[in-house]
């Protein structure tokens, strides 16, 4: 039997994006490696783990069994690479479309004085976990809470939510918005990483309609050709200005909550001491 890591990463990334489309984004791989390496995994098993439709991919009973053991692989193997990190000098921080705003280079400063000999070192992640689950991260920066059970998360505080807009659109020239002006319009959302949601707007005041997208490349861009308004934190719009795009407050929309997350068992007291700072910028505002 010649199972490779590969072919387990792939499993669990399919089950989790449930499409081979999006496995591959989030494993920066094409769709047809993604394909072959679940094709040899079952044919290394001799088991049929995962049911195909043109529209939807589900496991097989034992595949439910494969994918948790999959998954304990991988878990493992995460420990194991984080435990050699550990002795290393650096802390991997991830976010999906921004790390903390503004804040981000003050608390790189004051980590840099408190803790001269560990490198903090951001990276952007778009997996569910943010990166902890296949030790690509130490710690995730998250703007959604996250339910799976082997990582801990820790609010850190709020921020606001801002529009944004192309700026030929006459909603660009306001000092600020409020929900109802998103009213018939077409709204660009990212299900998978954005905090942006149709829920946002109560029944019969909803936008006209939501475009999908995946990740913040892609949604800044269609927002920057005038097919769609944008909503993210204001976050978003400190650390990613782009050409053509205005960011205004929304002042009547709710604050999105930021997490921190990390391994449940991780005892690091850098993980414990990162937590901390990021706590404290928060509360300064």
């Amino acid at each position: 039997m010649n199972v490779e890591l590969r072919y387990l990463r792939a499993l669990v990334a399919v089950v989790d994006a449930e499409t081979f489309t999006d496995a591959a984004i989030e494993l920066g791989t094409s769709q047809a490696a993604v394909s072959r390496s679940i094709a040899a995994l079952e044919h290394a098993l001799g088991l049929r783990i995962l049911q195909r439709t043109t529209r939807s991919v589900a496991p097989t009973p034992v595949g439910e069994r494969i994918i948790a053991h999959a998954r304990s692989v991988l878990a493992e193997l995460a420990l194991l690479e984080r435990e050699a990190r550990d002795h290393g000098s650096e802390l991997r921080v991830s976010y999906a479309w921004s790390a903390l705003g503004r804040r981000t280079i003050a608390l790189q400063r004051q980590w840099e004085e408190v803790h001269p000999e560990v490198s903090l070192v951001w990276v952007q992640s778009s997996a569910p976990s943010g990166g902890l689950a296949d030790g690509s991260a130490d710690v995730a920066v998250l703007r959604r809470s996250i339910a799976d059970a082997r990582f801990s998360s820790t609010p850190i505080g709020t921020e606001a939510r801002y529009a944004a807009v192309a700026s030929g659109d006459p909603l660009s020239r306001r000092r600020f918005l409020r929900m109802a002006d998103f009213a018939g319009r077409t709204i660009a959302v990212d299900r998978r990483t954005g905090t942006t949601s149709e829920e946002l707007w109560p029944e019969g005041s909803r936008p006209a309609g939501f475009r999908l997208v995946q990740g913040v490349d892609e949604w800044l861009t269609l927002i920057s050709t005038g097919k769609a308004l944008g909503m993210s934190s204001e976050a978003t719009a400190a650390q990613n200005p782009r050409p053509g795009i205005t960011y205004r407050p929304v002042r009547d929309a709710p604050r999105i909550d930021v997490f921190l997350a990390a391994w449940r068992d991780d005892p690091s007291p850098a993980v414990a001491d990162f937590i901390r700072l990021a706590r404290a910028a928060y509360a300064l505002g």
